[in-house]
């Protein structure tokens, strides 16, 4: 039930309400989240910018889902990048011990090879996810819309009885 609701939610955000910019915007910001570890300050700072920003939530809270999802496939890599960053880079030795004694910085956990690997990782991937997922959302409002709605297979899907079942408990409560 689990996974049809996500892409219930997948389908319902390509093709309705906001502007694929708000879209995209909304999905690269829940990236970024959900590449990193959550309970860090920037991960705080990245929701309330989500918040204020004029994205599309739903967007957000679906990359944040799936690439939470991603991120514990990716710990190792995320590791390794964290470590190669912090340790190997002698030029910013000094910049990581500087913030290290900030009063807010270690709040951020970057001496942590997994955070910091994977938000430079996610920051990395910010601008082609973006550009990508707004692509995505242009091209199925023009074009791939129609056609997904008249294969058999969504066809069948939609008109099935778990689907049937679970619009109709969803429409009790309204």
């Amino acid at each position: 039930m689990f996974w049809l609701k996500i892409i219930k939610d997948f389908i319902a955000i390509l093709r309705e309400g906001q502007t694929p910019r708000q879209v995209a915007g909304g999905f690269m910001l829940g990236s970024i989240v959900g590449f990193s570890p959550v309970l860090t300050f920037q991960g705080i700072v990245v929701w309330v910018i989500i918040l204020l920003l004029d994205v599309n939530l739903g967007a957000a809270v679906l990359a944040f889902t799936l690439c939470s999802l991603c991120a514990y496939l990716l710990d190792p890599a995320f590791h390794w990048l964290g470590y190669q960053i912090l340790t190997n880079i002698e030029g910013l030795r000094p910049f990581w011990t500087m913030l290290y004694n900030a009063p807010v910085a270690p709040l951020t956990r970057f001496n942590n090879t997994v955070v910091m690997g994977s938000f430079v990782c996610a920051l990395v991937l910010a601008i082609p996810i973006y550009f990508g997922f707004k692509h995505l959302v242009i091209t199925y409002r023009k074009t791939l819309g129609a056609r997904v709605e008249k294969t058999k297979i969504y066809q069948a899907i939609r008109h099935s009885n778990l689907i049937q079942w679970y619009m109709k408990l969803r429409n009790l409560g309204n």
